[in-house]
């Protein structure tokens, strides 16, 4: 199984192929609107921000399963991630990322890379860092703010950055 072979729905309803990222490295994160992590899509969009133009993404997937912190509609959502924290990372319809109803990208994540108790996620706001081959790399806890993870991207960044012409 690969990453890449998965698809989600934006939150604007269309069906996006995973393998429309392949080349660029990910943070999949589930997120929430409610939660006392929710400052995080400030830290989210900045990286984004910083390094997108290198060849990084941002995936936002808002999830309900944890203390109902995202009660929400698609367009409410976006219309709070915009106006609150003036995202422009792709955001996508809710889904579930534990449970009977886990999305499989979520299921996937999880598969490669358990947690500290197990492959369920605790939380709102669990990252998960993807290299340009589609390898899960690691896995954040809510607790880790987005700019601790800035020196992984740039690692990540740089290992997959084209390198000059030989000349011969």
């Amino acid at each position: 199984m690969s990453l890449y072979k998965l698809s989600a729905k934006l939150n604007n309803g269309e069906k996006k192929s995973l393998g429309d990222y392949a080349g660029k490295v990910l943070l999949i994160v589930n997120t929430a609107s409610k939660c006392g992590f929710t400052p995080q899509y400030k830290g989210l969009q900045e990286l984004y921000e910083q390094y997108h133009k290198g060849g990084f993404e941002v995936l936002g997937f808002p999830c309900d399963q944890f203390g109902h912190q995202e009660p929400g509609t698609d367009d409410e959502i976006k219309s709070f991630c915009e106006l609150n924290y003036g995202v422009t990372f792709p955001l996508f319809q809710k889904i579930n990322v534990n449970g009977e109803n886990t999305h499989p990208v979520f299921k996937y994540l999880k598969s490669e890379k358990g947690g500290l108790f197990g492959d369920a996620i605790k939380w709102n706001f669990t990252k998960f860092l993807v290299d340009r081959d589609g390898k899960v790399i690691d896995r954040y806890p809510p607790t880790t703010p987005p700019s601790a993870i800035a020196h992984d991207i740039e690692r990540l960044l740089a290992e997959g950055a084209p390198r000059p012409a030989r000349s011969a």
